[in-house]
């Protein structure tokens, strides 16, 4: 199981939830409301998961980002204002996303958009629909899409995903049931694959 060094600075939160001194119980993160804000631009924060930092950013009503962080400048991590407020929907996604790292979720509640076109779109929606714990591939994905011959265009859809694990375009492999195409790296593909199919089903490794 690859892990990274838990750390942080001045804000984010790490892998147990605690972020400026809170602390975090049954999966909820404790907060007060000074913590919390409402707002209708796109604010980002960090959070040091199993497989490295992920930034999260949305709006008082929705995430639009989860994205792998593989180099990032202190300035630009103080500068996320990481020390100022984070909206509910951003706190509610942390959350979820801890659960899930420890086996505890499988499904996603918060509301999420990225903007995309509608074959995008359509893309996205597909790999909503893969279960926790199950695989197609991409020739599968494009034939629920209605055209075989548009696995080239799929892939390139899958690719532009910019809501990592939650839209999940990891759940997608190579018709021999290789790992292929990620832009977290192959290595994060193949942990995410291993612990959804551990949690699901028992099964220790699935690749």
């Amino acid at each position: 199981m690859a892990r990274t060094e838990e750390w942080r600075m001045d804000g984010g939160w790490d892998e147990g939830g605690r972020a400026d001194g809170t602390g975090m119980a049954d999966g909820k993160l404790n907060l007060t409301p000074s913590n919390m804000a409402t707002t209708l631009e796109i604010t980002s924060t960090y959070y040091q998961s199993p497989l490295g930092l992920l930034r999260v950013g949305g709006t008082d009503t929705y995430i639009s980002e989860i994205s792998f962080i593989d180099r990032l400048e202190e300035s630009e991590y103080r500068g996320a204002g990481l020390g100022g407020p984070v909206t509910p929907v951003v706190i509610q996604c942390i959350e979820q996303l801890i659960q899930y790292f420890q086996g505890q979720r499988r499904v996603f509640d918060f509301p999420i958009s990225q903007e995309g076109t509608e074959f995008q779109q359509s893309v996205w929606n597909e790999l909503m629909a893969i279960p926790f714990g199950k695989t197609i591939s991409y020739l599968e994905l494009s034939r629920r899409l209605g055209d075989t011959k548009a696995i080239r265009a799929a892939a390139a859809a899958n690719g532009k995903n910019n809501i990592v694990i939650v839209v999940p375009c990891h759940r997608v492999i190579g018709s021999k049931r290789d790992l292929v195409g990620y832009g977290g790296g192959l290595w994060r593909k193949k942990w995410l694959l291993d612990h959804e199919t551990k949690v699901q089903w028992g099964v220790q490794t699935l690749f």
